[in-house]
């Protein structure tokens, strides 16, 4: 039934350890082999996701920048891509400037920070990506931007995302993949648009997509897919909204699902 299988990589696909298992390996080249188009799902960057997807074999295109860029890993070809309409950059730009808020900047899968500091140098270490302090950081905002991402207290990003729905909620989309990590992208740059889109371009609809995720920036793939599956270590709210509710991160989730929903359905399939 399902022909598409949309994973996270943070706290979904990783265990704490930033390790993906033998087993959630052997499980997805086994639903590849079936014919499922197994793929990532992720808010991170191109460069940063196409790493772990390389990790595990992976040779398909994959959502990234939560939604907002689905890239082919062959040869690189752009299916789908949305950027930050330019005025509201600027003005999310201004409002960082005001309020004293590192915000971080991606054009054409590069990174760039407007000064070298401690919240930087963390997101570079976690994401295994470099970091470039730009020159002229306002420039920068004229280019297209695939993601803008600001780092700071939880509770004090809950306040910006609530201050700043009003003013950019309909042209741009506001979420979080971590606590301290707001992110902003087109209203179309959402992990559930990016899902509807290549369900599509395989000739397939959502309705046999399984998406899997932990965090706030999972919601909109989640109830868009046929079967929306939110880890056990998920926050509460996502769980509520998913169809099904499966181990954590640390527990081989991801194997648990694919092994359920789709092996077991094959062979179940199969006998009956």
């Amino acid at each position: 039934m399902y022909k598409l299988i949309a994973i996270d990589i943070d706290d979904t696909l990783l265990s704490d350890e930033l390790v993906v298992t033998e087993g959630t390996k052997q499980a997805m080249a086994a639903a590849i082999e079936q014919g499922v188009l197994v793929t990532l799902a992720t808010g991170r960057m191109y460069a940063s996701a196409r790493k772990i997807a390389n990790q595990i074999g992976l040779n398909v295109p994959i959502i990234t920048y939560q939604g907002s860029l689905i890239k082919t890993l062959i040869d690189g070809e752009v299916l789908y891509e949305r950027s930050v309409p330019t005025d509201d950059a600027k003005l999310l730009n201004e409002y960082c400037l005001k309020h004293g808020l590192h915000l971080q900047l991606y054009v054409d899968d590069v990174l760039y920070v407007r000064e070298d500091n401690d919240k930087a140098k963390m997101y570079s270490n976690l994401s295994k990506i470099p970091y470039v302090v730009a020159a002229d950081f306002d420039e920068l905002l004229n280019k297209p931007q695939t993601k803008m991402l600001i780092i700071d207290d939880p509770d004090l990003l809950d306040r910006v995302a609530e201050q700043l729905k009003p003013i950019m909620g309909e042209r741009v989309h506001i979420t979080k993949s971590k606590p301290h990590y707001l992110e902003f992208t087109h209203k179309e740059g959402t992990k559930g648009h990016a899902l509807r889109f290549l369900a599509e371009h395989i000739g397939s609809t959502s309705e046999h997509a399984i998406a899997i995720g932990d965090a706030w920036n999972d919601r909109e793939m989640i109830i868009e897919a046929g079967l929306g599956v939110a880890m056990g270590n998920a926050l509460p709210a996502l769980k509520e909204i998913a169809n099904y509710v499966t181990l954590t991160n640390n527990e081989e989730g991801v194997r648990h699902v694919i092994e359920k929903f789709v092996l077991n359905a094959e062979r179940e399939a199969v006998h009956s």
